[in-house]
């Protein structure tokens, strides 16, 4: 039986070590949870919907432990505390939808016909979460997969093994069966063979596209079906008529936060030409404002980045933009230790031609052009293979109409960045991905359609 440790990108110890669970027990596992989710779904929605909003209400008292915990296992700092908030807010949201969004919709009902369309649990489902917002990106497949009707076998990153338990404690606490929601702690090959074996009947995977890739890979042939949220390179564009103040705040917030680790994170800035010199001198102030440090102080703003191997990639992408010819703003700080500590980055002068501008980073390191005109960022902010966000500050919305339907994107924000809003369907396009999440649509993909056509004797 294979072993992992969780590697604390604090200290570089081992915050904690698992026992990866036997291919034989996961599968005994999985047929628990086969056995135990039609008695889950005959469960009144009501019923479903109150457990789930009771294992939300578990968590939300154990905020000071959420914290704790992720800034051990990822670095995020603490002064954040934690992610609650989003949380709590994409799983009461899918509460308050799901009576409407799985309610039957009635087609006819005659004397001669009833015709109708009813939505039916999937069945077992498997998340694969990621180790950036771990309890939020587990969350938004987790509550609306339980309140439909589903069973559900969540394989939380290796970065962040006790957030998977942590959730598992409070669903099981709230009175969701042990064999309903079941937290696992799985290698890849064993992954893998579970999933090319047809044992599950939805998967949702979010990480890279490698990932991505190997999760469709390995559920080739089997029918299941399988969303995903990978990787991304996300465009900002501030207009000539922005607020500029508010442009680099929310832009460098939006690239900055949690040391740039968010699939959503702005990694690419483009600026007219009119505002490019005074929104890089203010971008420059806000990053030069930051403190890298200790993610356990208080005083912290950017904490180290999860692995050093992750920083490891940040680095070499702006080393080499910096022998290609771009310019690094942000000397060296303190806390660097060439390790997971990283300096969070401004470059100018860079171009398509450089990886730090094509690649994603999924790092605190953003690259900013100027541009002519609304035809030269349309172009450059398509320039990428990914598709999830763009975000556009500007004054004008009928300028932002216009544009939006032009980008090659999941979602279009104006004057913000950085933001799940869970009334909205959460997917992208291109390498990213084509998952849909959350809204009325997560619940879409979580349950199949069943006509009904009655013909009334």
């Amino acid at each position: 039986m294979s072993k992992v440790d969780l590697i604390s990108p604090v200290d570089g110890s081992v915050y904690l070590s698992r026992e990866c669970v036997s291919e034989a027990a996961a599968r005994a596992a999985i047929e628990a949870a086969r056995a135990a989710q039609p008695e889950w779904a005959a469960r009144p929605l009501a019923e479903r919907i109150e457990l789930v909003k009771k294992a939300i209400a578990i968590i939300g008292t154990q905020q000071d432990r959420m914290t704790e915990e992720l800034a051990h296992q990822m670095g995020r700092p603490v002064r954040y505390g934690g992610e609650f908030g989003g949380f709590e807010e994409r799983a009461l949201y899918m509460a308050s939808i799901a009576e409407e969004a799985l309610a039957p919709k009635v087609i006819e009902d005659s004397d001669s016909f009833t015709r109708k369309l009813t939505r039916e649990p999937q069945g077992l489902v498997y998340v694969i979460a990621p180790w950036n917002y771990p309890y939020m990106t587990a969350i938004n497949t987790i509550a609306p997969a339980l309140i439909a009707g589903n069973a559900v076998v969540l394989k939380h990153a290796t970065q962040t093994l006790k957030v998977g338990e942590h959730l598992a404690e409070a669903f099981h606490a709230a009175g969701v069966p042990e064999a309903v929601f079941q937290n696992m702690v799985l290698s890849h090959d064993v992954s893998s063979a579970l999933i090319a074996d047809n044992l599950f009947d939805f998967i949702n995977f979010t990480g890279s596209v490698r990932g991505g890739q190997q999760v469709e890979r390995d559920a080739a042939g089997t029918f299941t079906p399988v969303a995903t949220e990978l990787g991304g390179k996300d465009p900002g564009y501030v207009r000539a008529d922005a607020d500029l103040d508010a442009a680099v705040d929310g832009l460098m917030d939006g690239a900055m936060f949690n040391a740039g680790q968010c699939c959503c994170g702005m990694e690419r800035i483009y600026v007219h030409e009119s505002l490019y010199d005074a929104f890089v001198e203010k971008a420059v102030a806000w990053v030069k404002a930051q403190k890298l440090g200790n993610p356990l102080d208080q005083e912290t703003t950017i904490g180290p980045m999860a692995n050093v191997r992750f920083a490891g990639t940040v680095r070499a992408q702006i080393q080499y933009a910096v022998a290609e010819g771009a310019k690094a703003h942000i000397e060296k700080m303190e806390a660097d230790d060439g390790g997971a500590y990283l300096t969070p980055q401004i470059l100018t002068n860079v171009t398509h031609d450089m990886e730090v501008m094509r690649e994603e980073s999924f790092g605190p390191v953003v690259g900013i052009m100027p541009v002519k005109d609304d035809e030269e960022a349309i172009a450059l902010m398509n320039d990428c293979q990914y598709g999830l966000t763009a975000a556009i500050f500007t004054k004008d919305i009928d300028a932002v109409n216009a544009i939006a339907p032009r980008l090659q994107t999941g979602t279009v924000f104006m004057n913000r960045c950085d933001y799940l809003d869970p009334a909205l369907c959460w997917t992208g396009c291109k390498q990213t991905g084509h998952g849909q999440g959350l809204s009325e649509l997560g619940y879409m993909a979580l349950t199949r359609p069943k006509s009904h056509h009655y013909r009334k004797a």
